[in-house]
């Protein structure tokens, strides 16, 4: 997809460089992420190397590093929209907008000295990699780091506002995404 966009589109501004990324790349980037969800550092590595010539593609932005350029066409790394998309998946677990007959089940702590969220998440421990990196066990630690003014929104929507607002101001990084991992 990359390949037919640097093919058909010579001279391409930022803002039709982020129409045609998002429609045609990026979805098949995060194709099924909830289930398939690289943990290793060369297979995240490997997806993160895609936006990265892809966001070398627009002229005006070519010769910024990495960061700068997303900073510049207001895009955030893939691995902070993977954990992003996970969060929004566990909202939407423990407030019941799924079938409850065919949906995963988190495990509720039952701990009522809670130090970030009344929605906390029981912590689990394995030996092997066969279960740690799903998706149930994956997002424990990141959901229990949230407050509780974002965790109990409202809306799907003003959760995800007061999601992005909370780790802007945590200042996120990839370095605390890795902590949790």
């Amino acid at each position: 997809m990359l390949g037919l966009i640097k093919r058909n589109f010579i001279h391409v501004t930022a803002d039709a460089f982020l129409q045609l990324y998002k429609t045609l790349v990026r979805s098949h980037l995060e194709y099924a992420n909830r289930i398939w969800n690289p943990y290793r550092e060369h297979l995240i590595k490997d997806l993160e190397k895609v936006q990265m010539k892809a966001s070398r593609l627009i002229p005006d932005v070519k010769n910024l590093k990495y960061e700068e350029r997303l900073r510049y066409l207001k895009l955030p790394t893939l691995k902070y929209r993977r954990i992003r998309g996970d969060m929004i998946q566990v909202y939407k677990l423990l407030h019941n907008k799924y079938d409850s007959n065919v949906s995963l089940h988190l495990d509720r702590s039952v701990d009522n000295r809670t130090r970030c969220n009344s929605l906390k998440l029981c912590t689990k421990r394995f030996h092997c990699d066969l279960r740690k990196y799903t998706f149930t066990v994956r997002v424990i630690n990141i959901w229990n780091s949230l407050l509780d003014s974002v965790v109990l929104a409202n809306t799907l929507n003003t959760f995800k506002n007061k999601l992005n607002n909370f780790w802007q101001n945590q200042e996120v990084n990839k370095s605390q995404f890795n902590r949790h991992w």
